[in-house]
């Protein structure tokens, strides 16, 4: 058994993560000494397998033990390479990688360990409803997609391929980082920033003050590119904005060209198809939905070319009115630019009008107890914790009768050696062994502009529907009720229904109860007014037919780039991007754009092959929220069936017939349809509860 370790703090699994003390030097001996007794420990394991009959609850969960000892030493090490990246803990990372996914694979391929799941999945009571018998299915359908059935020459190759794309992917999201951290815009010339918000423009003469710069200074992070694309009056300036953002890691980019991903791309692309091909898979598109709710590639295309066809009529009208409104075709930087001004013209509301009345610290409040009203849970700030950033908070649940469910860390704020974008991960997952419960905790991250001098951090509704967002991941990870760690919180479940309780969740920022009690202007307290209410309200549809056919082209670019990759053509991936454009948008992308380079859903996160799970799950979000719809915004008897029947079961049942219990029928696209208003005349929803 590992001991516990003060001495580095990685050891230490007993305690929540000591961020603040942990150095790059931990790292490897951490890692190593972890990996060691795991191997000592798992010897012992099969011996004992081999002596009697293997079992569940003795063979099984003191295997998946050793899971949790690897996870709670390496997990602050990961999440510190995303939130708080130093050359020293990158190299320390990169160092580390090789040898974790080594270790990793070869469990997988251990014949003798994979023989020891079946037996006991022989065993197992098949009535159990615990999740032990969705927990081992899973566990041998992982042997077999990690090569465990291949010959001797065929796995040591498998073996060699995914500790590459470790290595190949990691280090996409690295030359990411590298890459926006590399650009800055310095202006010294105030007529230059002409309708830019005072927010956006202290933040940016704050960090010129840090540099003994006059003028204002403009980092690439995307709070900023999000204001200046939106507000500046300057065309130029959006221009240079826009042409950093989109050929970030790129050929392309004004940055080094030593942060340029193409050739990481092709590499990992190649990879995937060939490690898919050894398994026996055509490519690695069927290899990723092998374990995901949809059954096919044709029918994730014949689902999101569905979705385009009802979509695309409506976001052709929509670019037309812009540049009607604009008076002239619109090139790439002045799209978001004309649209807020025609949003302003339509509904007489602007984000900045609106940003004021959301400064962070009420949106909180607000978000809290909408939580506290659908579930019973009380979310409270714990002083104390040891934290990675002065900015970050640490919050706990707590049930009515005062049991604590679990904890949450909450980064909120952009900062250079910060990765772009919002996520939840897991810090701590839950498990009871030996009777000993161990609560999960997670992390909640998002990149919003920080407080300056004069304002607290003001949030746009956007950024507010991103919070609740990545609360719904949150909630879906702490409220778990499973006792077996592969198959609690989100664990176990098919990644296009990860984001079910995060797009459900995030429906709630938009009704009227919600907006009052999580709005107060940062000056007067007063919540936002009904007028400005109302007007939010009808600007929800605003452009959603492009918003939709933006969403498609990510989705059908991931799908089609893994399901059609030819190792004798290569990976095409310009010409792929540029035929699906041509399909799918209305607006013609700048011949510089590189969005693919930055792409790190699916070139570093595991949203490979799976990017459509996003609208298939905002599908099952949005027929789930109109439940709510029909029985009461807080309706305590549909708010705990949702609990019950998606946020509590993990990974230990079929999602499908989860849902079906909860909605009393199949799911329906009527609903995402009406909600983003692309149908004005939608049938009756037909019987569900």
């Amino acid at each position: 058994m590992l001991q516990k370790n003060t001495t580095n703090p990685l050891l230490d699994t007993e305690t929540l993560p000591r961020f603040s003390a942990v150095l790059p030097r931990h790292i490897e001996p951490a890692v190593r000494e972890v990996l060691e007794s795991n191997t000592a420990r798992l010897t012992q394991i099969l011996d004992g397998a081999a002596q009697s009959r293997p079992d569940f609850e003795t063979t099984i969960l003191s295997f998946e033990e050793l899971t949790n000892k690897l996870h709670r030493a390496w997990s602050p090490v990961a999440h510190l390479h995303a939130v708080s990246n130093t050359p020293e803990l990158r190299e320390a990372y990169n160092d580390c990688l090789p040898t974790i996914s080594r270790y990793e694979t070869e469990l997988g391929q251990n014949d003798t360990l994979y023989r020891v799941f079946q037996q006991v999945a022989e065993d197992i009571d098949p009535s159990r409803t615990d999740g032990a018998v969705n927990l081992l299915r899973l566990a041998i359908q992982s042997f077999e997609r990690a090569g465990v059935n291949l010959a001797d020459g065929p796995k040591i190759r498998f073996k060699e391929i995914v500790e590459e794309l470790t290595r190949l992917q990691a280090r996409f999201e690295q030359n990411v980082l590298d890459s926006m951290a590399d650009w800055s815009c310095h202006i010294t010339e105030p007529e230059k920033l002409a309708g830019l918000p005072e927010t956006v423009l202290e933040r940016a003469a704050d960090n010129a003050a840090r540099k003994s710069l006059e003028g204002w200074l403009f980092l690439l992070d995307q709070p900023t590119y999000n204001v200046i694309v939106t507000y500046a009056d300057n065309a130029e300036l959006r221009a240079e904005l826009h042409k950093a953002w989109v050929t970030r890691a790129s050929d392309q980019a004004p940055s080094s060209p030593a942060y340029d991903n193409s050739a990481i791309m092709e590499q990992i692309l190649s990879l995937r198809h060939e490690a898919t091909g050894l398994l026996g898979f055509g490519n690695y598109a069927e290899y990723s939905l092998a374990v995901k709710m949809a059954d096919s590639v044709d029918e994730v295309l014949e689902f999101l070319q569905n979705l385009a066809h009802q979509s695309y009529p409506a976001a052709e009208k929509e670019k037309n009115n812009l540049e009607n409104f604009a008076g002239r075709s619109l090139d790439p930087w002045d799209v978001a630019y004309y649209s807020e001004k025609l949003r302003l013209e339509r509904y007489s509301i602007s984000d900045e009008e609106l940003r004021p009345y959301f400064p962070l610290s009420r949106v909180l409040t607000g978000l809290f107890s909408l939580v506290h009203k659908l579930y019973g849970i009380t979310i409270e700030p714990v002083q104390g914790v040891d934290v990675w950033h002065k900015d970050v908070k640490f919050y706990r649940l707590i049930e009515n009768d005062d049991e604590e469910i679990g904890s949450f860390f909450i980064d909120l704020f952009a900062r250079p050696e910060k990765r772009s974008g919002a996520w939840m991960d897991e810090c701590i997952s839950r498990k009871r062994f030996n009777g000993r419960l161990q609560k999960p905790v997670a992390h909640l991250v998002c990149n919003f502009s920080p407080p300056t001098q004069s304002r607290p951090s003001l949030l746009t509704h956007d950024e507010v529907v991103t919070l609740f967002h990545e609360l719904g991941h949150t909630l879906h990870h702490l409220l778990g009720r499973v006792d077996y760690l592969s198959v609690s919180g989100i664990s176990g479940v098919p990644w296009d229904a990860v984001e079910l309780p995060s797009q459900f969740l995030e429906n709630f920022a938009w009704q009227p109860e919600v907006l009052t009690e999580l709005s107060g202007h940062y000056e007067t307290g007063e919540s936002l007014p009904d007028i400005l209410l109302e007007k939010l309200q009808a600007s929800r549809v605003f452009h959603s037919g492009l918003q939709m056919m933006r969403q498609l082209e990510f989705a059908l670019f991931d799908i089609r780039l893994h399901a059609s990759y030819s190792p004798d053509a290569g990976a095409r991936i310009p010409e792929l991007l540029a035929e699906i454009r041509q399909q799918v948008s209305v607006f013609n992308a700048s011949a510089f754009n590189r969005f693919a380079h930055g792409f790190s859903h699916i070139f570093g996160g595991g949203y490979a092959a799976g990017y459509y799970s996003y609208k298939w799950a905002e599908v099952l979000a949005a027929d789930a929220f109109a439940a709510f719809e029909k029985n009461g915004l807080f309706d305590p008897g549909t708010a705990q069936r949702f609990r019950q029947c998606i946020l509590e079961i993990g990974g230990t049942r079929d999602i499908s017939e989860a849902f079906v219990e909860f909605r009393g029928r199949p799911p329906c696209v009527d609903a995402l349809i009406r909600h983003s208003g692309l149908a004005t005349d939608i049938e009756n929803e037909g019987p569900g509860r």
